[in-house]
């Protein structure tokens, strides 16, 4: 868990200042594992590897989806397709998604953050930035 991140969630969004090394650093803290990056804050997520995707892995975000323009998911190093059953999950939900690797969705995230844009993340931790 992170230090200082209580319970697992960081009551607010914030930009993401690194990730690699299997976490992320975030508001002057570390977190090991990967993140939910959400209107509600950013939460420890449990997700691993992206096959490991069900629709409750998404669920939190599909309870604040009218709060968000742009949820962008990162499948871990490479690019991993989603499977239809998630794909229509987060449809029904409302969610207008993009699918990229985390360090192109961390990146993208920070920018659409600095733009005022209402974005969230799913974000699977990698071991090396690049």
């Amino acid at each position: 868990m992170a230090e200082g991140l209580e319970k697992g969630h960081y009551p607010a969004p914030a930009p993401l200042d690194a990730y690699g090394n299997g976490g992320f650093r975030f508001a002057d803290m570390s977190h090991r594992g990967s993140i939910l990056c959400l209107p509600s804050g950013i939460w420890a997520w449990p997700v691993v590897k992206a096959h490991e995707f069900t629709p409750l892995s998404f669920a939190k975000a599909a309870a604040e989806a009218e709060l968000i323009e742009v949820f962008l998911i990162g499948t871990g190093d490479d690019h991993v397709p989603l499977p239809l059953d998630i794909r229509d999950f987060l449809k029904r939900a409302g969610l207008h998604f993009d699918v990229m690797p985390t360090g192109a969705a961390a990146r993208t995230y920070n920018v659409l953050m600095s733009d005022e844009r209402k974005v969230a993340a799913a974000l699977i931790a990698v071991d090396k930035a690049r």
